[in-house]
């Protein structure tokens, strides 16, 4: 089978099919809708499980009073028993032919892309991304379970004949699973990047314990669910939710975890990485972060520039690892291109993200709203200007959601905490430079090295760009979005520096082999 991106909201375009989109979107908001307020549990050797911590509410964060489910709180002793039965299960999983694997994984591809409005439709109400974005992510997850299982079967499972020293001597290289990994996913693609590492694990043989991110467990449980009615026996797959001091800490500190797959933030991704290698080396696959800058150049193309910038930046309100947090601009060209952004930045839609034409919806939660606050006002006290935005949102439309406004802020020296820091939150920091090494200077000088973009029309600065630049994704006139938008088999996914602990990219060809481990198999006659 030849590979091909799902790409739904492009295909409808290209074949002038909008209106159906919106069509089956919008159906899609109604059902869900009629889901809300169970009570959902967790689900250890396939057995449908309780805490005895109690559950937690999933509330919206586009609408704080609207319930979507309450999850169960679970404890240390429940992680422990979900990677007691994974590893239980590790036996018959890894025995399991690899072609059967690579098929069940593209049964559920077909099944998601089957559902993908309802499964988008809940990602909107749960974590807020509107329903182009959300769309997006159920076809990225969608691509990662084809992309993996095919390179699977093209890799023949990653088995290999060697050479011979001695006529009588087969030899053979295998990449074999480890046992169990966990898997600890972010809100921000809930269900793409849960799917993402989960299949990575899977696929290759090895049993995985799922922790979503306590804002998102929905989509985590779609996922388990899926996974599970296309073939995934529930020895392989656990599904645990609560907080990370409890069923976190244990999957860190648990000797039987093999492997460890996460993304999220810096600090917390590098304290489980010290961790979980403390008593001896085990695989950790880590995304942890960026701060990524945008370049615009003297000879830039500003339409490209302008549109690249604040899609980069205020897409999904800056709640991407990828998204654009510094302009760095070329003080020739720095007047107009920032009166253009600042009128583009005005346009952007603000609401309920379900709605047709919102661009932006709330940012995840009260810790958000608070980290948006700090970064306004650590801004300003630097005496950064403010050119648009800087308010949380509070009444009308916006009185029971986590509404804020996307934030253009100048001024401020790239050595500055907003210019260094993550914030995650929609705020963009504008630099002035003198030039393309100046301006690499700065794009070069944060801890960080994920994304990173350029506008100019001048071939010697791309190609001067795409030698210097520090990041693991780098893009040249990106429209669509300066620093974001990575698809699987077409952009690998990964960063350098402390934006990673493997230097291996999701979505490109050498990712599942983190999964694995290497044995030379030699037979004598």
């Amino acid at each position: 089978m030849v590979f091909r991106n799902e790409r739904t909201w492009q295909n409808a375009v290209d074949a002038g099919r909008q209106e159906e989109f919106h069509t089956a979107y919008d159906a899609a908001v109604v059902k869900v809708r009629a889901e809300f307020g169970g009570k959902h549990p967790m689900y250890i050797d396939g057995k449908a499980v309780s805490s005895g911590d109690g559950t937690f509410d999933d509330t919206s964060p586009g609408n704080r009073k609207l319930l979507l489910g309450k999850f169960q709180k679970g404890t240390r002793a429940d992680a422990k028993k979900a990677v007691e039965a994974a590893k239980a299960g590790f036996r018959a999983w890894s025995g399991t032919h690899y072609l059967e694997r690579a098929r069940i994984m593209q049964r559920t591809a077909d099944l998601m892309s089957e559902r993908k409005f309802l499964l988008a439709a809940l990602m909107t109400f749960e974590n807020g991304k509107n329903r182009f974005e959300a769309v997006a992510d159920v076809d990225e997850a969608i691509d990662f379970l084809r992309w993996y299982a095919e390179a699977m079967i093209a890799n023949q499972g990653f088995e290999r004949e060697m050479g011979r020293y001695y006529p009588n001597e087969i030899a053979r290289s295998l990449l074999r699973p480890f046992g169990v990994w966990a898997v600890v996913s972010p809100f921000n693609f809930p269900l793409a990047i849960a799917t993402g590492m989960t299949v990575g694990a899977l696929v290759t043989g090895n049993t995985a314990v799922l922790k979503p991110a306590s804002d998102t467990p929905f989509m985590a449980l779609r996922l388990y669910e899926t996974l599970r009615e296309a073939g995934v026996p529930g020895s392989a797959l656990q599904y645990v939710t609560g907080p990370g001091s409890t069923v976190g800490q244990e999957l860190v500190e648990n000797e039987d975890v093999a492997g460890f797959a996460f993304t999220g933030s810096k600090a917390v991704g590098l304290g489980a990485f010290r961790r979980f290698s403390e008593t001896h080396p085990k695989p950790m696959i880590s995304e942890m972060g960026g701060k990524n800058p945008t370049i615009v150049t003297a000879t830039a193309n500003l339409d490209k520039a302008v549109s690249g910038v604040m899609r980069g930046a205020f897409g999904y309100g800056g709640q991407k690892c990828s998204a654009t947090s510094r302009v760095i601009v070329d003080k020739r060209i720095k007047p107009q291109f920032l009166a253009r952004l600042v009128e583009e930045t005005k346009r952007i839609t603000i609401g309920d993200p379900t709605g047709r034409d919102v661009f932006l919806g709330p940012v995840i939660n009260e810790d958000a709203v608070r980290k948006y606050t700090l970064a306004i006002g650590i801004a300003k006290k630097g005496r950064g200007m403010i050119l648009f935005g800087g308010r949380v949102l509070r009444t009308g439309p916006f009185k029971d959601g986590l509404f804020v406004e996307p934030t253009i802020v100048d001024g401020l020296p790239a050595s500055h905490r907003i210019n260094q820091e993550e914030w995650f939150v929609p705020i963009l920091s504008v630099i002035a430079c003198d030039g393309l090494d100046e301006a690499l200077e700065i794009a070069n000088g944060v801890e960080y090295g994920l994304t990173a973009g350029i506008f100019s029309e001048d071939p010697k600065d791309v190609a001067r760009f795409f030698d210097r630049i520090e990041a693991g994704v780098a893009y040249a006139n990106r429209a669509s979005g300066s620093t974001t938008g990575a698809v699987v088999g077409v952009q690998p996914f990964g960063g350098w520096k402390t934006s990673t602990v493997t230097n291996k990219a999701a979505g490109g060809d050498y990712y599942l082999q983190q999964f694995l481990r290497e044995q030379s198999q030699t037979t004598y006659s």
